[in-house]
């Protein structure tokens, strides 16, 4: 009898270890599923905002695109590359006389000569 209350606790106790490590590890299995979750979530949300970003500089570059294209088609136009000519590299057509406009020349004020006193502040402002 005593022999048999003995199997009976030990069965118990077995039981009881079993089902707490079972549920320690059925807790850890699950801690380790809602961070890695966690961890995704956040790594969508990062990526989410990048393409956003990228996006945006895709929508800037089509346009510059466009506007390049709009140059490469203004380029092959007569006109534009006379301006051009003209304006980059001072060029003229035969026959034209090409008049230059100097800006005005600035009056150059001579210095005063400083007196005894405006010679040691300026000593005194050098240090």
């Amino acid at each position: 009898m005593v022999a048999k209350a003995q199997k009976i606790r030990k069965g118990k106790l077995q039981n009881l270890f079993f089902s707490i490590l079972l549920g320690v590890l059925f807790f850890g299995v699950v801690s380790a599923l809602v961070v890695s979750n966690w961890k995704i979530n956040q790594k969508r949300a990062q990526y989410t905002a990048q393409i956003k970003v990228l996006q945006a500089q895709l929508q800037e570059l089509e346009l510059k695109r466009e506007q390049l294209q709009a140059q490469i088609s203004q380029t092959s136009d007569e006109v534009y590359l006379e301006t051009q000519a003209r304006e980059t590299f001072n060029l003229k057509k035969l026959g034209e006389e090409v008049v230059a406009v100097l800006p005005a020349e600035e009056e150059i004020i001579p210095e005063q000569e400083k007196g005894f006193w405006g010679q040691i502040w300026d000593k005194i402002k050098f240090w």
